[in-house]
């Protein structure tokens, strides 16, 4: 069970009575166990009584004991039975009281279930109302640019327009290599071979047996049924196999 969250003491135990009155009421208006029968005013103080009461019983139980048990569900199911017998001898004594009922002792194994059913459901949505929300953690990549000169090899082989451009991917075709920059595509002669040579120390990824992508310009990747995809900046997609996908996921890519 993931820690409570910890407001402030006092609004904490503001919040707790008015999270326990408010279930008193739906309580008396649900009316259990045969309570409808009673008064509607009767009813409902009667429920309020015993629901803030019982509760009380059971988030000091909680405090003390719940905090150790670690594990959502274990924790509300050891706090709802040790509070049972205490609830039941409460909503023996101090409701009858409130109504000149007589205590009759032999009502309280009757009590047990009943009291269990609904210390349970009470300290269920209390744990709940309190659970710490799941810690969402946003990783990304963070690439350090290229150094000039990793590059400056390969760029000296495009056009005088493309060779300032960002670098994007290259594609490799049978004698040729077609170069992707936000400046549009380039075609070089040269085996693809030679340019992962070229681009040895540039940020970049073979992300398949015909493709390497600057690593700058990668913007998601997706892996479904034994195949990947790299989005790119510009819009472009480039196929990512299997056997090349392990250095895109110690990147942190997937």
């Amino acid at each position: 069970m993931k820690p409570l969250a910890q407001p402030a003491p006092w609004r904490r135990v503001a919040s707790d009575v008015a999270l326990l009155v408010a279930l008193g009421l739906f309580m008396g208006a649900v009316g259990p166990f045969g309570s409808d029968a009673m008064p509607s005013a009767t009813r409902y103080s009667y429920w309020t009584a015993c629901i803030v009461g019982g509760g009380v019983i059971g988030v000091a139980i909680d405090e003390i004991v719940g905090l150790r048990l670690g594990a959502f569900w274990r924790r509300v199911a050891a706090v709802s039975l040790l509070m049972t017998p205490l609830v039941a001898l409460y909503v023996l004594v101090v409701p009858g009281q409130m109504y000149g009922t007589p205590f009759e002792a032999w009502h309280l194994r009757d009590l047990l279930w009943q009291v269990l059913v609904i210390s349970a459901l009470v300290m269920s949505v209390r744990a709940l109302v309190w659970r710490r929300p799941r810690t969402v953690v946003e990783t990304r990549v963070v690439v350090a640019p290229p150094l000039p000169e990793a590059e400056a090899a390969f760029r000296r082989r495009l056009s005088a327009r493309r060779r300032a451009a960002r670098l994007i991917a290259i594609e490799a075709h049978d004698h040729y290599l077609r170069v992707h920059t936000d400046a549009g595509p380039d075609l070089v002669t040269l085996r693809f071979a030679d340019a992962l040579a070229e681009l040895a120390g540039a940020h970049g990824f073979q992300v398949h047996r015909s493709w390497w992508v600057a690593a700058d310009a990668i913007e998601a990747v997706r892996w479904r049924r034994g195949a990947g995809e790299a989005r790119m900046a510009g819009g472009l997609s480039v196929p990512v196999s299997r056997s090349h996908a392990p250095v895109l996921k110690s990147a942190g890519w997937f």
